[in-house]
């Protein structure tokens, strides 16, 4: 969601701000010298090499080198300031990798440096190609300012910098992308949005291999892909911290994302249910309008796994309230209840501002002083949803336990509202406030904020079938008021603070932020936090923080269950903790379209598997026809739900007869499915493996894949290629030199690295399967996820090209964060014989493995009825 402010006013600000361009080309450089290398790397000293130019900021004129071996595949390079006063990102939020290194005979790559005028390069071992390399522009090392250029081969292949809105292929002509995190109504394309992801891979086409450049470094940057009479360039442009490079070695695609999340971390497990169906409005009048959708998926017989809602359920969009009226606890319970009876789930929002107002979570708030304070020790006021407002310093040791408490109340499953999961907004963290605030009160009278709640109703005025008689018209029972809230404390530790003397307001190198300045629209950027750091440094960090903060609360209010957090906005690492949402999208076919961009380079690229789109977009009014090809799209997202904003049409499935059957079609599929990629999530959470894989991942070779991002591998072995356009009955898909089978009709198709028309009507998508692959699919669709766990598998073996597949399948209790007993299962067809085996701790019951379907390349499948336990391995000739 977003101020009514709107994107217009925003892009606006973007154009109008004066970019301050200063010449470089004076700046000196810097020597090394006192050169010390040791079996698994080097440091050096580095020296400024003339006079300083100081430029945006002043030069740091002595830095230090470190060059680490720290795996065969991974070599860590790093530039600081010998005092090491420059500011670095907290280990507390971003970990290290292990201590461990490996000689530089044994890595991969080669570190290679030139002393005068200082330079790096970083070399392939096997080939001897370059892949990184600094000569030819100076290193610019300022209080405010770090510039590192690396030279490129022509039009490279480059992937990732995000969070945005652009190809997922990079542009290499004038192409800036700033990360900066910032509230992006209708997520434009060139431009900085929610989240901030410093990692590239680049693919050379010489030799089909793929390396990773992480750069760890939380200042707004901007990166710049162009080039000039010298050649192609990435050029890094950073507006404070240090040099902290890791470079992944590959070779292939999914090789660098498994050593990426060796780096920034595993993603974590989510819960099973998680991969169901979920539904949101922003808008909802009150508990019956929320009760209603329930009922009417029900009706309409599609699968409604788990419902949402939005801030419409706050008192006056106080956070840790509810409206008494419209949203009475008693009716939020009843209805929490009734979602629980039927194996169903509830989720609800919660932003990080909390309103500066007389009530419990203000008061507690303040009380711990965990709010982000003035200079003058006064709590700073911006403006969000309530109106003013204050913030958490999530740097603050006593936040956490302030949370833990507000969300033990506030979320008590006997006193309060009994949730399964969490969604975190607004944590850039967005202020509707403009730069400079200077009368938050004023400005939230004028922005209308907090917005006039709807009438008030006695009931829904029509009967909701399944619910409560206090649901129903003739209801005239009594509502009540909310609980008071409570505290508690732990406490953390911080870090490197940063060098003096800087301007935090206004910078002098400004980045690209469409915003303007970086504290519009925002936190102002000299508030300093409980630990020293300022926001300055550590603004890109902010949703992460409440990221992790909130996931520690969830355990605290249900220990030993796995949360599901979904927040707006992300940082390196995020995926340790939560998944993402790719926010406030428009109901257009463009937005359908980078949606599957968007979504793989979370997936694939920044290690955040759990991420979706609204389906069926947030803003403006979709059609029948968008919908129902979203909603087909959608249940191959790994988050799945249809979300829309307040003041448009309602887009739930059921409005429609046709998006109604899509649904019912793409969810039994999803669910068929489902125990598929929730193998794939864990084997991710495991080493990185992408959940999600763009074409080129699994096709390293085949160049043609190199810019698809209409089509994706949804898992390593379903490949999946929407319908994007709007009219169309069919798409035009790319199979590579390879088997396939339609995922529905088991129909073989032998690719020929070339594109086929597929028809697709309305309620049709193209699933394919990839040969080689042993899938295991629930016999049937279910209406949740609990009764799809009762349900027997089916393996279906689909041959590759040399004749062969195989599969694998995880099983746990889908909730616990400890597992008792797991099940990690292999399937292995030879040509001839299917094996299964692995290890088989967990107890399915009477849940086996009802039917193995052989498909051929050459013929008609064929089913075999088996009725093999899950407890133990076999063999069997096919």
């Amino acid at each position: 969601m977003f101020s009514r402010i709107g994107a217009a006013g925003l892009l606006l600000l973007g154009i109008l701000r004066p970019i301050l361009s200063q010449d470089l080309s004076s700046c000196p450089g810097y020597i090394a010298s006192n050169v010390v290398q040791t079996d698994s790397g080097l440091t050096a000293s580095l020296t400024l090499a003339g006079d300083t130019c100081n430029v945006y900021g002043y030069d740091l004129p002595d830095l230090t080198l470190l060059v680490e071996y720290q795996t065969d595949s991974r070599l860590h390079i790093k530039i600081f300031d010998q005092s090491e006063t420059a500011y670095q990102v907290p280990e507390s939020v971003v970990g290290r990798p292990g201590n461990d290194t490996v000689s530089a005979a044994s890595s991969l790559l080669s570190f290679n440096l030139t002393q005068d005028p200082f330079s790096f390069a970083v070399v392939r071992g096997s080939s001897g190609e370059t892949i990184f390399d600094t000569s030819g522009t100076a290193l610019v090392f300022e209080s405010q300012y770090v510039r590192l250029r690396t030279s490129l081969p022509d039009d490279p292949n480059i992937y990732g910098f995000g969070e945005d809105t652009d190809p997922f292929r990079r542009p290499t002509t004038d192409y800036i992308r700033t990360l900066w995190s910032r509230d992006a109504y209708l997520i434009p394309p060139g431009t900085n949005l929610y989240g901030n992801h410093p990692i590239y891979f680049e693919y050379r086409e010489d030799n089909a291999e793929t390396h990773g450049v992480f750069m760890l470094n939380s200042n707004g940057m901007d990166l710049d892909i162009n080039s000039d009479s010298a050649g192609q360039y990435l050029e890094y442009n950073m507006i404070g911290g240090v040099v902290d490079l890791y470079v992944l070695a590959g070779p292939g695609p999914v090789d660098v994302a498994r050593q990426y999340s060796d780096v920034i971390g595993q993603p974590t497990m989510m819960p099973y249910w998680g991969f169901g169906f979920h539904q949101c409005r922003y808008g909802m009048q009150d508990v019956y309008e929320v009760a209603a959708v329930v009922a009417n998926y029900s009706i309409a017989d599609i699968p409604l796994e788990t419902m949402w809602t939005d801030i419409d359920y706050m008192d006056l969009r106080k956070v840790f309230t509810l409206d008494p009226d419209r949203f009475p606890l008693e009716k939020m319970q009843e209805l929490v209840t009734y979602l629980h009876d039927h194996d169903q789930h509830y989720i609800m929002m919660v932003d990080p501002a909390v309103a500066y107002q007389n009530y419990s979570a203000f008061e507690n708030g303040a009380s711990a002083g965990i709010f982000l304070k003035n200079n003058d020790s006064s709590i700073y006021q911006g403006v969000v949803w309530p109106g003013i407002t204050a913030f958490p310093d999530w740097f603050n040791p006593a936040t956490q336990g302030y949370w833990n408490g507000e969300f033990s109340s506030f979320f008590s499953p006997t006193d309060g509202v009994d949730i399964d999961a969490l969604w975190i907004d607004m944590n850039e963290a967005s202020n509707f406030c403009q730069y400079p605030c200077s009368d938050p009160a004023a400005f939230a009278a004028s922005n209308d904020d907090p917005p006039t709640p709807p009438p008030v109703r006695p009931n829904a005025g029509y009967p909701i079938p399944g619910f409560p008689a206090d649901f129903q018209p003739s209801s005239s029972s009594r509502i009540r008021r909310g609980q008071t809230l409570e505290r508690r404390q732990i406490g953390t530790a911080g870090a490197m603070m940063g060098v003096p003397n800087r301007d935090f307001i206004n910078p002098p190198y400004a980045i690209h932020d469409t915003a303007g300045s970086i504290s519009n629209l925002t936190l102002d950027t000299n508030l300093i936090h409980s630990n020293g750091l300022a926001e300055y440094d550590t603004h890109n960090l902010f949703g992460t923080m409440m990221s992790e903060t909130s996931r520690g609360a969830l355990i605290n209010r249900r220990p030993g269950l796995r949360p599901l957090v979904i927040t707006r906005s992300t940082f390196a690492g995020a995926g340790r903790y939560v998944g993402h949402w790719l926010g406030d999208n428009n109901s257009d076919w463009p937005h359908l379209q980078i949606s599957i961009a968007e979504m793989i380079a979370f997936a694939a690229i920044y290690q955040i598997p759990m991420v979706g789109s609204d389906v069926c977009g947030y803003a403006g009014n979709t059609t029948e026809e968008l919908c129902a090809r979203w909603a087909m799209l959608g249940a191959f997202y790994p988050f799945y739900r249809n979300h829309d904003a307040t003041g448009v049409i309602h887009q739930e499935y059921y409005l429609w007869a046709t998006v109604t059957e899509a649904a019912q079609v793409a969810i039994k599929a999803r669910y068929q499915l489902l125990d598929y990629i929730y193998t794939a999530l864990y084997q991710q959470s495991v080493d990185g493996t992408p959940l999600l894989n763009p074409m080129f991942f699994l096709y390293p070779t085949d160049t043609n894949t190199l810019s698809l991002d209409l089509q994706y591998f949804y898992g390593s072995s379903i490949l999946v290629a929407p319908v994007t356009t709007e009219g169309a009955t069919s798409v035009s898909v790319y199979f590579p030199d390879d088997q396939f089978y339609d995922f529905f009709t088991y129909e073989p198709l032998r690719g020929t690295g070339s594109s086929v028309t597929i028809d697709a009507n309305l309620t049709q998508i193209p699933v394919f399967i990839k040969g080689g692959a042993v899938l295991p699919l629930r016999s049937d669709g279910a209406n949740t996820t609990t009764a799809l766990r009762e349900l027997d598998f089916n393996l279906v073996v689909a041959p590759g090209l040399d004749g062969k597949a195989a599969g694998s399948l995880y099983l746990d209790d889908g909730v616990s964060i400890t597992q008792a007993a797991t099940s990690v299962i292999a399937f292995a067809y030879d040509g001839t014989t299917l094996t299964m085996s692995g290890t088989f701790g967990y107890d399915t019951g009477n849940v086996s493995i009802a039917d193995v379907v052989l498909l051929s390349a050459t013929g008609s499948p064929k089913t075999m009825t088996v009725n093999k336990p899950l407890t133990g391995g076999f063999s069997m000739s096919l």
